[in-house]
């Protein structure tokens, strides 16, 4: 060995390979961050769904991170082996094959919690737009506020409150009580339909330390529905809509609806119907059967309020998601 060759050997044990994660749909920037001084390296260039395993095999992905966009199905699971886990950035886990990943000993995660306060706040947007009409009127004001706005005026002033009303939740996990506690809040009747809660505390907190709890029964799906004047869903994807033509007619006539939970819980065909007939006053719809393309006569409708999945974004969620996400792939790995 020459002596120079001594002195330009390396010092420290060679660093092991870093573990390469795809972050497919995005993540924010402070759980890469966290994830990049822990040691990894995060990819976040979006693939498109027929090219994902040959780009996981090729980089060497072992950690595949994703939303709502990407669909983690058997065929990814099988072609790509290297995978070690596979990470949702929201509550619903229906894009993935959780099962079938797992019997393949790929960790599956996601994030529960980090995203229930974003989606029930933007449940109330959609109520407070329907009862007072906003998504219509921001529709037509720019075209006629000009030149009819006393006509606007009158065709609008027929909102209502929210106040005193009853809102009845079908699925009470997570974001279900996050409805329910700006719900108390406005001073709304709260009842709620879950397969698995029988009985849940609402705790409401207040300034200085100061909370109250309320408890909330659940009662079967049949009797909410006959009993709300609003109706919120909250549930994972269904073989079914869970909303059907006999569910709505059992409903209160003038009944408002919103879905921030899944495409295809609510028969779509059935909800236009009974919008037409007047035994639905409004509905406000964030989640489609038919996305990214939902069907022309939802988009044209009057009497809905739309929003394009998005639920779960804010900056504030995505912050949360983003690190909670992290934590668990530091803790796992």
């Amino acid at each position: 060995m020459k002596p120079e060759d001594f002195f330009n050997k390396p010092t420290t044990p060679n660093q092991p390979e870093k573990i390469k994660i795809l972050a497919n749909d995005g993540l924010a920037k402070a759980g890469i961050e966290q994830l990049e001084k822990a040691g990894f390296e995060v990819i976040s260039t979006k693939v498109a769904q027929e090219q994902l395993a040959e780009y996981i095999n090729s980089k060497g992905i072992q950690v595949l991170l994703v939303r709502s966009a990407t669909n983690v199905d058997k065929a990814i699971i099988d072609a790509c082996k290297g995978l070690k886990l596979i990470g949702r950035g929201g509550v619903g886990l229906d894009n993935i094959a959780v099962d079938y990943a797992e019997s393949k000993g790929i960790k599956v995660i996601n994030t529960p919690q980090a995203a229930s306060g974003s989606v029930a706040e933007l449940v109330f947007a959609h109520l407070f737009s329907g009862v007072r009409k906003l998504f219509d009127s921001n529709r037509n004001m720019p075209l006629e506020g000009e030149s009819r706005f006393k006509e606007l005026k009158k065709s609008y002033s027929a909102g209502i409150e929210l106040r005193g009303k009853t809102l009845g939740i079908i699925g009470f996990g997570k974001i279900g009580r996050e409805v329910a506690k700006i719900a108390l809040g406005l001073g709304m009747k709260v009842i709620a339909s879950d397969n698995e809660v029988g009985e849940a505390k609402i705790t409401l907190e207040f300034y200085n330390h100061q909370s109250i709890e309320i408890p909330i029964k659940t009662e079967p799906v049949e009797e909410l529905i006959k009993h709300s004047d609003f109706i919120t869903l909250h549930v994972p994807a269904q073989t079914k809509p869970l909303i059907g033509k006999k569910e709505l007619e059992a409903m209160k006539p003038g009944v408002g609806i919103i879905n921030t939970a899944r495409g295809g819980v609510i028969d779509e065909v059935a909800l236009l119907e009974a919008i037409e007939d007047g035994k639905v006053a409004f509905a406000g719809l964030d989640t489609f059967e038919a996305e990214p393309r939902p069907a022309i006569k939802l988009l044209m409708n009057e009497k809905l309020s739309l929003s394009p999945h998005i639920g779960a974004s804010t900056l504030e969620a995505q912050e949360r998601i983003g690190l909670e996400l992290s934590k668990q792939i530091i803790s796992h790995f």
